[in-house]
């Protein structure tokens, strides 16, 4: 019986080891992946807000105020800095008359933009809107 060994039982140090490595390894990229999906709703959610102000302003120009040329500004939240910019559209470049016709027609631009971390984002929504001739 003095040929037998004894037969390993456990584990080694090194097989611990190992084990703890490829653990870590996997556990840093699930909770990179995590995060990563965290940081996309969060400027996906920045961009829905942002659409939202910019459609309302959009609407409420010409409505609120009569359409005329120049620029007006605001902040919402302390966060988004909205522009709106109207400007009279050039029919004659088109080849229309401005005599004959009996509306108006006016280019207006909103943009709205936000910090988001270390970066500036911005959204922007353009339309032609007509008035009446004054």
């Amino acid at each position: 019986m003095i040929g037998k060994q004894r037969s390993q039982q456990g584990f080694s140090l090194l097989e611990i080891l190992i084990a703890f490595s490829i653990l870590a390894f996997s556990l840093t990229i699930l909770l990179n992946i995590f995060s990563g999906g965290l940081r996309r709703t969060m400027v996906s959610e920045e961009y829905q807000q942002a659409v939202i102000i910019a459609q309302s302003r959009l609407a409420a120009a010409g409505i609120e105020e009569p359409l005329d040329n120049g620029t007006q500004a605001g902040e919402i939240e302390g966060k988004y800095f909205w522009s709106v910019q109207v400007q009279a559209f050039n029919l004659e470049s088109m080849g229309l008359d401005l005599e004959e016709e009996s509306v108006l027609p006016y280019q207006v631009t909103v943009t709205v933009e936000w910090l988001a971390g270390r970066n500036n984002r911005q959204f922007e929504l353009t339309t032609i809107k007509l008035s009446k001739e004054q």
